[in-house]
């Protein structure tokens, strides 16, 4: 297989991996709200949340997250000059933190599973921008390569971090008010 259909296939299942990991937890905070539900109401939606997580996790996100990973090591093995570049080293240390965060995600949707809630609703809010900071460090790692400045993508991922904040608390404040 050549490169650029490898290029593509890690692409195509990078995406299909965060289209999961920011709907899981989306899930995440619909099944944890649904319990401040009574009586049927309650178990009916945390019942279809079950399925729902189980169906997205094994079908869509840890598959697309496996076969990003064989077609990312691929790649590596066609080109392996790439591990001695900063921008590669960047890049894999901030897809071994998004390999905690689907993991972490996991042990949520099994304590969820059991009827643990250990995280608010609010909590796993942030949580999910966790994602969105990872696919923009990532990004811009990868389309900038060794010639972006270091101090300018601090800003740039900061300055995401910020606005995700931001929105988050305004977003809260509405749903108070509604």
């Amino acid at each position: 297989m050549d490169f650029n259909t490898l290029k593509a296939l890690h692409i195509i299942f990078v995406v299909s991996w965060f289209a999961g990991l920011f709907y899981i937890v989306r899930l995440f905070i619909y099944h944890t709200e649904a319990q401040n539900r009574q009586g049927e109401a309650k178990k009916i939606l945390s019942d279809q949340f079950e399925i729902m997580e189980k169906r997205l996790w094994w079908i869509i996100t840890t598959p697309a997250m496996i076969l990003s990973i064989i077609f990312g090591a691929w790649m590596l093995l066609l080109i392996p000059a790439y591990l001695e570049t900063n921008w590669m080293h960047a890049k894999l240390g901030f897809v071994m933190l998004l390999l905690i965060y689907h993991f972490v995600c996991q042990k949520i949707m099994f304590d969820l599973k059991k009827g643990k809630f250990n995280w608010r609703s609010n909590t796993l809010r942030v949580w999910n921008e966790v994602a969105t900071l990872s696919l923009v460090a990532i990004v811009f790692i990868v389309v900038y390569k060794n010639s972006m400045d270091w101090i300018k993508g601090t800003i740039i991922f900061f300055s995401v971090a910020i606005l995700l904040m931001i929105l988050i608390k305004l977003y809260k404040r509405l749903r108070i008010k509604s």
